[in-house]
């Protein structure tokens, strides 16, 4: 599963994991395993606004973005993510929601 990550600024984070051809975000599963080779689901079509954009089937793989969000004090790699290939089965790895304040990294 081919992920890009669409930064916003907002409060909260989900958790986002894959399960097969299925997204679990925050609990609810979303299955595109119905998604055929080539073909492209609107984000519309699916009941969640976490999704940024379509998902689409390429050489067997899924493809899809899904909106980051960030804190007020986000490091540049929440900003300017880079797209993340998940393998296997299990969590999302994402870019920290904040950076660290100084006076926290020191304690």
């Amino acid at each position: 599963m081919q992920i890009t990550l669409s930064p916003v600024r907002r409060e909260g984070r989900p958790t986002f994991e894959r399960l097969g051809d299925a997204l679990v975000i925050d609990g609810e599963t979303f299955d595109f395993s119905g998604v055929p080779e080539g073909a492209q689901l609107p984000a519309e079509a699916v009941a969640s606004d976490w999704l940024a954009g379509p998902v689409t089937r390429i050489a067997g793989e899924l493809h899809l973005a899904l909106a980051l969000s960030h804190g007020a004090n986000a490091p540049h790699e929440t900003l300017f993510p880079d797209p993340v290939q998940v393998a296997s089965d299990g969590a999302v790895p994402l870019p920290p929601y904040d950076a660290t304040a100084p006076e926290e990294a020191s304690a």
